[in-house]
């Protein structure tokens, strides 16, 4: 005979009955298998012939049956679930379900909030290579201060700036006239020569700037910016100007500036700076 599985009844049942009722209940689960199993017994003594024989399968069909009219012995329960209204639908009878107006603003927040902080990290990223850029300068800058101090007392000055000659004993008394001279006569390259190389020496020897042989154009103007009047700086800057248009870059200068230059020579950078008083 074939063993059966029998579930145990629901909690509920039980909260629901009361003592009695349990414990009848429970004497009915146990004396239904027992009578069951004593008919079945019963029908195979009584044919002593064919005691071997098994019960036939109307037998078994009619005992099961029995079984599971029984609430009592019943092998399935019903349990209820909570889920989510509309949870799990899918398809096109499922209903859209609209996020509410709080959710969407939620939302909107977040999203917004995103866009910030990204903006801000490439915000971030820039500010940092700026200031790195600055500190790059700031330093370079103060190098080339301190490489340009004053020279130690007891220095020569040099005699050429360059392949220029800036001995004031190879230069005409008045520079500026003898410019002048050489433009007018058509000589403009040995005019802006004679010009530049004379601010050279005048500058290292009346204004005692300490310029080195192996300065450039632009070292000599930002070593002389810081020590010169306000009209002498602005002189030499132009004079620096005219000669680098015409020695690098292949261009006549106009002549009205050319003899502005040579009129100003001799007025601007034969004045020696003020000696500064003394506290």
């Amino acid at each position: 005979m074939s063993s059966r599985n029998f579930a145990a009844p629901s909690p509920k049942a039980l909260v629901l009955t009361t003592p009695s009722t349990r414990y009848r209940r429970l004497g009915r689960r146990v004396t239904m298998p027992a009578l069951l199993l004593t008919a079945l017994l019963g029908l195979g003594s009584a044919e002593p012939a064919s005691s071997a024989q098994a019960p036939s399968r109307a037998q078994v069909s009619a005992i099961v049956a029995v079984l599971r009219a029984d609430p009592d012995l019943k092998d399935t329960q019903s349990t209820k679930v909570l889920r989510w209204k509309n949870a799990g639908l899918e398809g096109p009878n499922a209903k859209q379900v609209n996020p509410s107006w709080f959710t969407r603003l939620l939302q909107w927040i977040r999203d917004g909030f995103g866009a910030v902080a990204e903006a801000t990290r490439w915000l971030m990223w820039l500010l940092g290579a700026l200031l790195l850029a600055l500190a790059i300068v700031s330093i370079r800058r103060l190098i080339g201060r301190r490489s340009q101090a004053t020279a130690p007392a007891g220095l020569a000055p040099p005699i050429r700036v360059g392949a220029l000659d800036v001995r004031p004993q190879t230069l005409p008394a008045r520079i500026g006239a003898e410019a002048r001279a050489l433009w007018l006569r058509g000589e403009g390259r040995t005019a802006l020569s004679l010009l530049y190389r004379g601010a050279l020496s005048r500058l290292i020897h009346v204004h005692s700037i300490p310029i080195r042989a192996a300065y450039t154009e632009a070292e000599c103007l930002q070593l002389a910016q810081g020590r010169l009047q306000t009209d002498a700086g602005a002189f030499f800057s132009r004079l620096v100007g005219v000669w680098q248009l015409s020695v690098y870059g292949a261009r006549d200068p106009e002549s009205a500036g050319v003899l502005s230059l040579c009129d100003d020579f001799d007025r601007v950078l034969d004045r020696p700076m003020p000696a500064v008083a003394e506290r």
